[in-house]
């Protein structure tokens, strides 16, 4: 039995939809707060209940009694957690929505694991761990020790407990940075998102830093398909790792580290110009500064995931695009 939390989410639904067609009994726990439109999470939710195989609780992963009583009730062999306050923006005006979810949620996910033996916890983390990081593409070798906002500091912070609990109770423990996730059933608080809904409504878009910004855009399909490789092979430890010369991606324990990015950054107004030949359309844009908690320029190197689970993206950008712009039309009649 497999539990996965933010299961109404955009990754955590594609991945349960993803195990449930592999056939796993699979239980989805959100809670559906307003941070966006609760009627996608619904949505979303919808389409999952129509699995036999899929189980729901509205639980919030902060309530420590409730998740308590979720591991008592199922026998979870394996743990995704996808449950979280995200968004680099909002953690700078709501950094204790980041602190409860993030690391008093994750926390209550991760105790409940050691003590009802849980063969595998997978948690997300974030391409925003890496900061005032400018040695590119970024490696998970790297320390990621200066966050520029609270939300990457709460995901360094699931990091380190992670790796705390693997060295306690040698619960393999896994953490995934996903490096700017896309594609059907995304989240409204995105770029691709943002930029589509505004251009169809001849509304202006804002562009930061006057697009002089790279992001390394990865498909969510090309996401869950690895993760869903990640999940059915526990962390081991790695045999030579030096405490005098410390690996942040693997330790002693069994404890790892992977980067999830399609390996190829792509310039904002580039990435904009696609949307609008896609589109038809072109956009109103409003030229803005860097944003506090911004940075210019993220680009994953996957080498270790291509190592140990052959990984490697498929999906191009603009068949990407143009796959969420054809859900965009179709969801909201348009």
């Amino acid at each position: 039995m497999l539990l996965i939390t933010g299961s109404s989410g955009f990754i955590g639904f594609h991945l349960a939809k993803k195990r449930l067609a592999m056939g796993d009994v699979v239980v989805g726990v959100d809670n559906h707060n307003d941070y966006y439109d609760v009627g996608l999470k619904e949505a979303r939710l919808a389409r999952l209940k129509a699995h036999d195989n899929f189980i729901f609780e509205k639980i919030d992963i902060a309530d420590t009694a409730a998740v308590q009583q979720l591991f008592k009730t199922y026998r979870f062999k394996k743990v995704v957690n996808l449950a979280a306050q995200a968004g680099v923006r909002y953690s700078i005006a709501n950094p204790l929505a980041y602190i409860h979810a993030n690391v008093l949620g994750f926390t209550n996910i991760i105790e409940a694991c050691s003590h009802h033996a849980v063969e595998h916890v997978v948690y997300a983390s974030t391409s925003s761990v890496y900061g005032a990081n400018t040695s590119q593409p970024f490696t998970e070798s790297q320390t990621v020790d200066h966050p520029l906002a609270v939300y990457p500091a709460t995901k360094k912070c699931n990091e380190l407990i992670a790796h705390a609990y693997a060295n306690i109770y040698q619960l393999p423990a896994t953490g995934l940075r996903f490096f700017t996730v896309y594609g059907p059933w995304g989240r409204p608080d995105m770029a691709l998102f943002k930029f589509v809904k505004a251009i169809l409504k001849d509304e202006p878009i804002k562009v930061f830093n006057h697009g002089k910004m790279k992001r390394d855009f990865t498909y969510v399909d090309d996401v869950v398909t690895a993760m869903a490789k990640i999940i059915d092979h526990p962390a081991t430890p790695d045999p030579d790792w030096r405490g005098d010369q410390p690996n942040p991606a693997t330790s002693y324990a069994p404890y790892r580290i992977y980067n999830i990015g399609n390996c190829q950054p792509v310039d904002l107004l580039i990435y904009i110009n696609m949307i609008e030949e896609l589109l038809g359309k072109k956009a109103n844009k409003i030229m803005m500064p860097l944003q506090d908690g911004d940075v210019l320029t993220t680009f994953a190197d996957t080498t270790a995931l291509q190592q140990q689970f052959n990984y490697r993206p498929q999906t191009p950008i603009a068949t990407g695009i143009k796959k969420f712009i054809d859900w965009y039309r179709d969801f909201y009649t348009i």
